[in-house]
Order: C-alpha cells, then sequence, then structure tokens
C-alpha cells in the first residue's frame, strides 16, 4: 500500500512539472481522485475485525446484507455499513434498516475509535448493552425503533462526547428516564426517547441542559406539571404523555423555536397570548388537551406559521378575526379548530390565509353561512366544517378551490340544490353532504367529478332517479343515498363499481327489481379473503379519518382511512320480485339489509357466503324453506328473517337458538321445541331491529342498517302479505 502511494505522488509531481498549464480545478479533481484511491486501499484493523465477526456471530441476518463480513476480507470500504479512518480502526457503524435481530456481542465494545453507531429499524431483541459507556468516543447513538427492553444503563453516562442520544420505538424500554440525563454529556443537542415506555418526571437536569436543542418525548407515560425549558430549543415534542399544569411561554426559545408539540395530555387554562412572541415558529399543536376560554385577540402568530392544531379541546367564544400573518409567500398551510366549543360566523379573514391548504372546523357550534369569498383560497385541499349549525347553500364561489381532494358538509343546515358547477372539482376524493336539507337532484355534470371515491348525500330532501352521472365515478369506494326521496327503478350498472365496499340505497321510493348482480362488479364483493377478521364494534358504522400532514417545505400531503364493511343496503324501499341469486353468491358481503320491501320468491342457499355477519330479510314475502347451510355460517352475527311468509320446520339441532326473534310472524313454520313439538313462527316478544339506529356519528359515520320495524303487525297483517294479490295492492297503493 505505500508503495502504491508513493507512486502516485511520483507520477502527480511527474505530471504537474511537465505540464504547468494545467487549470487548477483539474489539479483538485485530481487530488481528490488520488485520494479517494487511497482510501479505498484501507485494510481493516485486525483488532476490529475480530470484534465485528464476534458481533455478527450473534446476529440473524436473513437478507445476507452482512455477508461481505469475512475473515478474507481485509478492504474497509467493503464491508457493508462500516467506515474507517485511514489506520483501518472503525469510526462508523450504520446497519439502519437491515433486518437484522438477536443480541449484540460485547466484542462490539472493543471498537474504541467508535465514533458513530446506527442499529435503527431493524429487530434487535436484548437490553441496552451495558458496555456501550466503555466506547468513550461516541458521539452519535441510534438504537431507535428495535425491540430493546428494560432501562437505560448507568454506563451511558461515561459518554461525555454524545452530542445525539436516540432511542424511540422501543415500548418494552422504560422506567424513569435517568437523572443524570442532562449532566453527563455538555454537548448532547438532540435526545430522542419517544414511543417508549418511560415514566415518572422530567430530570431537572434535562430542563437546564444548555447544548439541548432537540427534545423528542412522545408516547410516553411521564407526568407532573408541565415547566418551562431554559434553553433555546428548537423543537420540543412532548406529545402523547400525562402532562397537567398550564402552558409556560418558552421565552428562552423565543428566537429558535420552530416546532411545538403538546398535544394528547391534560393541560388545562386559556392560552397564553405570550406563545406567540415565539418568532420562528412554524408547527403549533394543542391538540387533545383540557384548554378552555377565549383566545384572546392579542394572539396573532407570525407568518412563520405553517400549522396551527388547537383541536379537541374546550374552547369557546367567536373564532378571532386575525389568527396569523399573511404574506402572499407566507401563511398558515394548516389550520384545525375542530372539536371545540367556538361558536358565531365563520371569520371573512380566514378567506386571506392565501397558502390554506387544509380547514377543519367540524363540530363546533359555529352558525351563518359558509363564507362566499372562499373561493379565493386556491390551494385549498381539504374543507371539513361538518357538525355545525351553518345554514345557506353551498356558494358557488367554491368552485375556485380547485385542488380540492376533500369537502365534508355534513350535520349541519344547509339548504338549496347541488349546483352542476361543482363539476370543476374534478380532483375531488370526498363528499359529504349528508344530514342537511338539500334538494332537487343529482346533475348530470356531476360526471365531471371523476375522482369521487367516497359520495355520501344521505339524510336530506334529494329526490329523482338514478342517473348515468354516477358511473364516471368508477373509483367509488362508498356510495350512501339512504333517508332521501329518490325513486324510479335500480339501474343495471348498480353492481359493477370495482372497488366499491358499501353501498346504501334504504329508506327511498326505488321500485321495480334489483338488478342482477354483475360478475365483473366489486373485486370486495365478489372475492373477500377469507381469512380477514373485521375488528369487534366495527360492525355498525362508517368511519373515515381524513389526515394532512406539512412538510418542512410546506407542502401538504392528503391520506384518508376509511373503516368500513363491505355490505349492500336496499331497504325500506318499494322493491318486488325475486332476490336474484347472484346476490347471494358474492362471497366477500360481509352484511345484506333488504328488509321492509315486497320481495317473493324463496330464500337460496347462502354456502358461499362464508363472511357474512349480518343478513336482515324481515318484513317482505319470502315463501319456502329456511336453507339448512345459513346456520353453517360460523360468523354470522344477526340474522332476521321475520315477518315473511316462510313454511315448513326448523329442527332445533341447526342451531337457530343464538337468533331470538329471528323467524317471528312467520305463521307457517315450525319451529322445533326442546320436547320435539312446534312452536310456531307468529310473533315474538323479542323481535326488533337487529341493527343498531345509530347513523351518522362521525365525518362519514353512519349505521348501515337503520331498520325500522312494524312492531304493531299482528298475524292477520302478516298473512294478508302472504296473499299475492293484497301484496300487489298494497304495492300500487303505497307509491
Amino acid at each position: 500500500m505505500g508503495h502504491t502511494w508513493g507512486y502516485a505522488i511520483s507520477s502527480f509531481f511527474s505530471l504537474t512539472s511537465h505540464h504547468c498549464f494545467l487549470h487548477p480545478l483539474t489539479l483538485l479533481c485530481m487530488i481528490f481522485l488520488l485520494c479517494s484511491t487511497t482510501c479505498h486501499s484501507i485494510d481493516i484493523h485486525p483488532q476490529d475485525k475480530v470484534s465485528l465477526l464476534c458481533f455478527k456471530s450473534w446476529i440473524q441476518d436473513p437478507d445476507q446484507v452482512l455477508s461481505s463480513w469475512g475473515s478474507s476480507n481485509n478492504n474497509c470500504t467493503n464491508w457493508n455499513g462500516i467506515t474507517c479512518d485511514n489506520t483501518g480502526h472503525v469510526l462508523l457503524v450504520n446497519l439502519t434498516s437491515m433486518n437484522l435481530s438477536g443480541q449484540i456481542h460485547p466484542s462490539f465494545c472493543n471498537l474504541s475509535y467508535l465514533e458513530k453507531v446506527d442499529f435503527s429499524h431493524n429487530n434487535f431483541t436484548c437490553p441496552l448493552p451495558v458496555c456501550f459507556g466503555n466506547l468513550l468516543g461516541l458521539r452519535t447513538v441510534d438504537l431507535s425503533h428495535n425491540r430493546f427492553h428494560g432501562g437505560v444503563p448507568d454506563s451511558f453516562v461515561r459518554l461525555k462526547q454524545l452530542t445525539e442520544l436516540v432511542l424511540s420505538g422501543n415500548p418494552d424500554l422504560g422506567g424513569p428516564i435517568p437523572g443524570w440525563i442532562g449532566n453527563f454529556s455538555a454537548y448532547l443537542e438532540r435526545l430522542q426517547l419517544g414511543f417508549c415506555s418511560f415514566n415518572g418526571m422530567i430530570p431537572d437536569s434535562l430542563v437546564y441542559l444548555k447544548s439541548l436543542n432537540y427534545l423528542d418525548l412522545e408516547n410516553n407515560l411521564l407526568s407532573g406539571n408541565l415547566v418551562d425549558f431554559h434553553q433555546p430549543l428548537v423543537l420540543l415534542n412532548l406529545a402523547s404523555n400525562r402532562f397537567s399544569g398550564t402552558l409556560p411561554c418558552f421565552s428562552a426559545a423565543i428566537k429558535s423555536l420552530t416546532v411545538l408539540n403538546l398535544s394528547n395530555n391534560s393541560i388545562v387554562g386559556g392560552i397564553p397570548a405570550c406563545i406567540a412572541s415565539l418568532e420562528v415558529l412554524s408547527h403549533l399543536n394543542l391538540s387533545g388537551n383540557h384548554l378552555k376560554y377565549r383566545i384572546s385577540p392579542r394572539l396573532v402568530f407570525s407568518e412563520k406559521l405553517l400549522v396551527l392544531d388547537l383541536s379537541n379541546n374546550g374552547l369557546s367564544g367567536p373564532i378571532p378575526g386575525k389568527i396569523a400573518e399573511t404574506t402572499e409567500k407566507q401563511g398558515l398551510v394548516l389550520l384545525d379548530l375542530s372539536h371545540n366549543q367556538f361558536s358565531g360566523e365563520i371569520p371573512l379573514k380566514i378567506t386571506e390565509l392565501k397558502s390554506l391548504q387544509a380547514l377543519f372546523l367540524s363540530h363546533n357550534l359555529l352558525s351563518g353561512e359558509i363564507p362566499a369569498r372562499i373561493g379565493n383560497l386556491t390551494y385549498l385541499e381539504v374543507i371539513d366544517l361538518s357538525h355545525n349549525s351553518l345554514s345557506g347553500t353551498i356558494p358557488l364561489n367554491i368552485v375556485g378551490c380547485f385542488q380540492l381532494l376533500a369537502l365534508i358538509l355534513n350535520n349541519n343546515n344547509l339548504s338549496g340544490v347541488i349546483q352542476p358547477e361543482f363539476d370543476a372539482l374534478d380532483s375531488l376524493k370526498i363528499l359529504d353532504i349528508s344530514n342537511n336539507r338539500f334538494s332537487g337532484d343529482i346533475p348530470l355534470t356531476l360526471a365531471g367529478c371523476k375522482s369521487l371515491e367516497i359520495v355520501d348525500f344521505s339524510s336530506n330532501d334529494l329526490s329523482g332517479s338514478l342517473n348515468d352521472a354516477i358511473t364516471k365515478w368508477t373509483n367509488l369506494r362508498y356510495l350512501s343515498l339512504a333517508q332521501n326521496k329518490f325513486s324510479g327503478t335500480l339501474p343495471s350498472w348498480l353492481f359493477t363499481f370495482q372497488a366499491i365496499e358499501m353501498m346504501d340505497f334504504s329508506h327511498n321510493k326505488f321500485s321495480g327489481f334489483i338488478p342482477d348482480v354483475n360478475v365483473k362488479g366489486s373485486s370486495l364483493f365478489n372475492s373477500r379473503d377469507l381469512t380477514v377478521k373485521e375488528p369487534t364494534g366495527a360492525t355498525r358504522n362508517v368511519q373515515l379519518r381524513v389526515s394532512v400532514i406539512v412538510s418542512d417545505n410546506n407542502q401538504s400531503s392528503f391520506t384518508y382511512n376509511l373503516s368500513s364493511m363491505v355490505g349492500i343496503d336496499l331497504s325500506n324501499n318499494l322493491l318486488h320480485g325475486e332476490i336474484p341469486r347472484g346476490l347471494f353468491g358474492l362471497a366477500g358481503l360481509q352484511y345484506l339489509n333488504l328488509s321492509s320491501n315486497f320481495l317473493d320468491g324463496q330464500l337460496p342457499g347462502l354456502q358461499k357466503m362464508q363472511i357474512l355477519k349480518a343478513l336482515d330479510l324481515s318484513h317482505n314475502s319470502l315463501s319456502g324453506h329456511i336453507p339448512g347451510n345459513i346456520s353453517s355460517l360460523q360468523g354470522l352475527d344477526t340474522l332476521n328473517l321475520s315477518y315473511n311468509c316462510f313454511s315448513g320446520s326448523v329442527p332445533q339441532k341447526q342451531g337457530y337458538g343464538r337468533f331470538p326473534g329471528a323467524f317471528a310472524g312467520n305463521p307457517d313454520l315450525c319451529l322445533e321445541s326442546s320436547g320435539g313439538g312446534c312452536e310456531d313462527g307468529r310473533v315474538s316478544s323479542e323481535q326488533g331491529s337487529f341493527f343498531g339506529e345509530d347513523r351518522m356519528d362521525g365525518p362519514i359515520s353512519v349505521g348501515i342498517f337503520f331498520i325500522s320495524t312494524f312492531i304493531s303487525f299482528d298475524v292477520g297483517v302478516v298473512v294478508l302479505f302472504c296473499s299475492t294479490r293484497a301484496r300487489n295492492y298494497i304495492l300500487r297503493t303505497k307509491v
């Protein structure tokens, strides 16, 4: 190696002496290439090599990322994740995200020149190595996102040169944060202990550590009164702990603090106006606390604030007319004041926040109209004004928000018609206007909203028949037109949407036959993974959660999570005829509600519907025998076949006892008793609504099966329904 270096030096000087005309930049490039050549020829120090091979022997490496570590390989640069100095001693070990597991061999701590170790995003399962305290030259330790357990060893107190300690994402790492954590290194700048299980209080030594500028203790079990810190912090994240007390002013960080996240604690009192004095604050999250009172008009943040989240508190009074400064190039990107007690009108000044990309004002006491100039916010991607008392119409000016992805206005007192011009919102993915007083029909022009995935028009006064505009919403996942005044026949394209998960047309005046199922329709309807288990308690509601994350470059990323079942609800309409057999061949269906119609014919076998959870065919005129294979559906939680014209016998051994009242109001049906005789299926005191009437409880949260059962029906009425002549008469007069 020395000979190679000498030859290179000799050749270089020979070249420069004979070619003095070389440009200085060319000379620099040659020197860089020369250094690169020499670095690539450094042999790893023998002692460090032994230490690393011992470390490797205790590691499970399924992807063979450490295969370059071998006894015959001496070139340091060929060892994956290893960096050496010019003497061959290991300076840096970077094994992040390599799918490694196992334990750390004590020989690793013989790497005496080590300055940085990064084992993050692996699966190490052991206590934090006590011997790390022997690596006195360490400056950076990142062991985050593993499965380390226990506490932080006291031996770490010897790491006097440490600038970064990152242990976050080890949920079994806990105990109190050591009292020496703020004393052991005068150079510690970054401390990340989030998403662990640390408890107790923040040590006083940490509050006064002058070198500290980045402190992340999110999602632990820490408690005590929130204290003011005495250093110029850049980031402070104490979210999702158990801190209490009132908000301090963080005056020591008035010129440095850019991110302050105190969400999901138990902080009380009001928001002090001094918080707005933080000159470079860009992200402020105080959501999920117990903050109260009005917001002071003196609380006006600078234009550098990008994110303001005060949601899920008890703040009251009017929304301040001016909450942040704004310029043409800077200003709020996300404003979330949802889930508070704000009252009064939406201030017009909000429409001057030209940089705004997400506006969340839901679950307040707001009244008045949606500001007509809201379309001036051309960068808006999300508008959520749901669960207020807003009135008037949707301003036509809203089409100026041409980048809009989600428009959520449910649970207000809005009225008027759906404007044909709304087709200009062609990027819209979510449109929820449910639980308002909108009237008229669905404009044909809405075919232009081809990006729609979630549509909820339920609980309005909409009418007319279904037009072909809906067929253009090819990405539909959820469609609810429930509790309106729609009429006409169900179109042949009803079951053709490829991605549909839930379709609710209940409580309307649809008539005619149920169209046959298209075998090329929803893949979820047709081929659900039978191993999927829906979470307990998710059988009543559809819940939509919209989230917006703002990055450092002021750009927001929009995502939503739809927690839905796979189902069809056509209940409480005027449908008649037989149920298409194809409907009972949908292997992916979990919920089917066709109750309170005028359907007749026999019930086919349900053997293909192996993940069916709820079936309601009550209050129809279905006849014939009860298929024996219904009881074999292990996942079936709810069954209601009451008030039909079923006949024959239902053997007790088929296990229908777990569905009390499921066969009430079927006078010709024999329910086998424990004594061997028959109990007729005429009435049952336990008959009622099997599906909760808990509609509309969330951004889009709908009780899927809203059944209005006719408890007062007596046997005579049931028998009347079983008469074809009488049934036809009722069908004509009900319209």
